[in-house]
């Protein structure tokens, strides 16, 4: 069974950082390319970041510099970096593989607010 469990969301100031995790499970974790989503309200769902099995990376233009995704073969887990946050950051993150899975987990909400 396939499990996306995102944790790690919450509000945040403008300039501030969080730190996104993702454990799959039920999944070819060790060769998929993993990846984080956004959606914004009354938007539609966008690529945020991946991450390949052997570390190669790509981020979305809007986050380039500011957002690092990495991944921990032992846990299972991909986790996002955010730093920097700006107030067009605020939407529920989820992890899914590139390209995505149709199940998705619940996301986490992520509110950049002052």
């Amino acid at each position: 069974q396939v499990q996306l469990v995102e944790s790690g969301g919450g509000l945040v100031q403008p300039g501030g950082s969080l730190r996104l995790s993702c454990a799959a499970s039920g999944i070819s974790f060790s060769i998929n390319r993993m990846a984080w989503y956004r959606q914004a309200p009354g938007k539609q769902r966008e690529l945020v970041a991946s991450i390949s099995s052997g570390g190669l990376t790509i981020y979305a233009d809007s986050v380039k510099g500011r957002f690092t995704i990495s991944r921990d073969f032992v846990k299972n887990t991909v986790y996002l970096q955010m730093d920097s946050l700006k107030l067009e950051d605020t939407a529920v993150y989820y992890c899914n593989t590139q390209p995505p899975m149709p199940f998705w987990g619940k996301g986490t909400l992520v509110t950049v607010s002052s």
